[in-house]
């Protein structure tokens, strides 16, 4: 969004500038929150940088934890890690709208464009009804999936403890959280390794995960047109994309890792499919896991870093450089091999402004993961893939970690938190709020050829 608007004090700031900030704001009062004794089920002062991890990992929707959840904070402690998942989940953007709605006050046009900016939405054209029906769908799908948990967490757990790991479990699926209350129960960062053998647990779980990663413009496409020859070329694309790179990792994983003594292998033919289609979506942002992601063999760890890169859609609670711009390169290559100027998928061209976007995005993702990569094993001492698999995880605000992450130096830490920010705010909205300039788009400068390849 280009036009800005005025915020107190005669300033302007655009709607990306302040959503960056917004979500500062939220990780340094989780951090704060977080410090306080009553957090911990110690009762003792948590060190700055743990809180700061663990709010900026909430907040960004990640899961990359440095303390086991369940095992370190107290019920308060947890609480505010949902409160900050929920929050980072949908925006506080969605928040405030909800709040005016709430007071029946009316949606100015500066906060259409910060909610439309926040959602990846090219205007505000129905801005406020993609944001009511996002909430509404939300609280009916989380409410659900804690249901549905509720009948296996509840006879397990009993009924005070079985309610909440339902609402946390579905809250943190539907977010694509990753962050999990199991460590009491089968070991500190165990994640959901103990439900390996429960079909209706990670169901649920996989339902909530795609449901939260598609987007809520596709949601919203969905609810107006109720069928695929209606839909957007977008929102088909969307699901296409999601669909495919779910049944590819789901065959690749079940493949590679079908005689892997320490993932697969052991398990019956029922629960090794099961598994692998739960590592797959899993990695659309998700970070749960009921695979020991240390144990995978190289190639499967290879595959699931670029798919955590790639992440879930524009406009969902998932991270990544999402599915639309990874299809959109693929399409940029197909037709640069072909000899084509253009763009072209089902008559339509698509923009050449949005494939530099897409190109831009990607690069700078690359550039960030291979030099966080090599910084991580170089301070830390890690193998590089499993430095690679963690910076990954951090970029994606996906959550899964080869077992790195509670052994991080404080200079990793902070690099990870920077990661997880960047993740989820956005490289390419961040570079919009904070680097670009205005230009004079009538200069025109003469055109120079220079040889490629």
């Amino acid at each position: 969004m280009k036009a800005p608007f005025l915020l107190g004090g005669g300033k302007n700031l655009n709607p990306t500038r302040l959503i960056a900030l917004g979500f500062g704001l939220i990780i340094l009062l989780g951090t704060l929150l977080l410090h306080l004794p009553v957090a911990s089920r110690s009762g003792q002062w948590t060190s700055w940088l743990t809180c700061l991890f663990t709010a900026t990992s909430a907040t960004c929707v990640t899961g990359l934890a440095q303390v086991d959840t369940f095992l370190h904070w107290s019920p308060l402690g947890q609480l505010v890690i949902l409160v900050l998942i929920q929050l980072g989940g949908l925006g506080f953007v969605t928040l405030l709208t909800l709040i005016s709605l709430a007071l029946g006050r009316r949606i100015g046009l500066s906060q259409r464009l910060m909610m439309a900016s926040a959602l990846n939405l090219s205007n505000t054209a129905g801005v406020v009804r993609v944001v009511r029906h996002a909430l509404m769908g939300t609280f009916l799908l989380e409410s659900g999936g804690a249901v549905l948990l509720a009948t296996r967490f509840i006879p397990r757990f009993g009924w005070g403890r079985g309610i909440w790991f339902s609402v946390f479990h579905s809250v943190s699926a539907f977010c694509n959280g990753g962050f999990d209350l199991m460590g009491e129960h089968t070991g500190p960062f165990s994640s959901l390794a103990g439900f390996q053998d429960d079909p209706v647990v990670l169901l649920t779980i996989m339902d909530l995960i795609v449901l939260g990663g598609i987007g809520f413009f596709v949601w919203e496409d969905w609810l107006e047109h109720r069928s695929w020859k209606g839909l957007s070329l977008y929102s088909k694309l969307v699901l296409t994309i999601t669909g495919g790179l779910i049944l590819f990792g789901w065959f690749f994983f079940l493949w590679a890792e079908w005689n892997n003594p320490q993932t697969l292998g052991t398990m019956s033919p029922g629960e090794k499919i099961l598994n692998a289609l739960f590592q797959s979506v899993t990695l659309r942002t998700a970070g749960f896991a009921t695979l020991d992601q240390g144990a995978m063999t190289d190639s499967t760890a290879v595959l699931s870093i670029l798919f955590m890169l790639v992440g879930g859609s524009s406009g969902s609670t998932a991270g990544g450089i999402k599915t639309v711009t990874a299809g959109v390169l693929l399409l940029a290559l197909w037709e640069s091999l072909r000899g084509e100027e253009q763009v072209v998928l089902r008559g339509r061209t698509i923009p050449a402004r949005r494939v530099l976007d897409a190109m831009t995005l990607t690069l700078a993702v690359a550039l960030l993961f291979l030099a966080g990569s090599m910084a991580l094993s170089l301070i830390d001492g890690l193998p590089f893939l499993n430095a690679a698999y963690e910076v990954a995880s951090a970029l994606g605000t996906v959550g899964l970690s080869m077992g790195a992450t509670p052994g991080l130096s404080p200079a990793s830490s902070l690099l990870i938190v920077l990661f997880m920010y960047l993740g989820r705010v956005g490289i390419l909205t961040f570079s919009i709020a904070f680097l670009t300039r205005r230009a004079d788009n009538r200069l025109r400068y003469p055109t120079a050829d220079i040889m490629i390849g």
